[in-house]
């Protein structure tokens, strides 16, 4: 790691010392060099975000999507994301599109007892 209290060169002092050395200065204009963070940090914040190891409520969808739209429906559909307050449902078929459509009120029931779902509001079921 570059030590904090080592000086830096402005872009303009860089370039005129390359000048006087022969060596070309080919750093866009417009980069601007932040400090070096530590990785582990960077892992957590990452992990975290992405909930790697830890309960989701996606994954928790996905283990009892068959339990919730029944087997047929299921065979042809997935839950793909929970967005704030509406789950994306993407169906490969239109009937079963519109099997979900017409029981979306159903699903989203049986969604909200899972646990980290209850605050699901919407089906949004897209064509795929």
């Amino acid at each position: 790691m570059p030590d904090k209290d080592a000086y830096h060169f402005s872009k303009t002092a860089e370039e005129l010392i390359g000048e006087l050395r022969g060596v070309p200065f080919r750093e866009p204009r417009r980069q601007v060099k932040r400090a070096t963070q530590p990785l582990a940090g960077l892992i957590e914040q990452l992990m975290v975000k992405h909930q790697v190891g830890r309960p989701s409520a996606e994954q928790t969808i996905r283990d009892h999507w068959v339990d919730l739209v029944g087997a047929a429906n299921a065979a042809y559909s997935h839950a793909v994301r929970v967005d704030g307050k509406r789950l994306v449902v993407v169906a490969a078929h239109a009937v079963v599109r519109n099997e979900i459509f017409h029981h979306r009120e159903e699903i989203l029931q049986r969604l909200r007892q899972l646990p980290g779902c209850d605050t699901l509001k919407s089906l949004n079921i897209r064509a795929g």
